[in-house]
């Protein structure tokens, strides 16, 4: 009996581990959260910060404030699958996952392109990817004082 609980229990715990990671089709939302499944997944070791500037509404597609990294995720994560690896479970149900789309970080990713900030638990490299991305003044770093350019 002994030796059937500890193979119970050791099966139990291979299944969780398992189910840390997923992969399957995702859908951006505009709060910049992936949707798969039914499952709500929030990137790990990013802000994506919220603009007070209003949008141009005289572009195609309309671009505002947080509405950039949105636009910038969907069109990175596509119709690919996204692998994702649960780090912590939120209590509204949510989980903050490293998630990556044809093998790519999809939150360094966001850095990079200057749509993110490194949050304080990142991994190191997320604060050096954000500092080349405010060195070279691109995505939000290139928004001048004041708002966005032409408005």
């Amino acid at each position: 009996m002994r030796t059937i609980s500890l193979i119970f229990g050791l099966f139990l715990s291979s299944t969780t581990i398992l189910a840390s990671d997923f992969s399957s089709y995702a859908f951006v939302e505009d709060d910049s959260t992936l949707r798969i499944g039914h499952q709500t997944v929030r990137l790990y070791g990013i802000i994506i910060p919220v603009f007070d500037q209003g949008c141009a509404s005289t572009v195609h597609p309309v671009e505002c404030g947080p509405r950039e990294a949105v636009l910038a995720l969907k069109s990175k994560v596509g119709s690919n699958f996204v692998h994702c690896d649960i780090k912590e479970h939120k209590p509204d149900g949510s989980v903050l996952a490293t998630c990556t789309a044809n093998d790519q970080d999809l939150a360094a990713w966001l850095i990079q392109q200057g749509w993110a900030t490194a949050a304080p638990n990142a991994p190191p490299e997320y604060a050096v990817l954000e500092k080349i991305a405010r060195q070279r003044g691109i995505g939000m770093w290139a928004i001048p004082p004041g708002g966005w350019p032409g408005r």
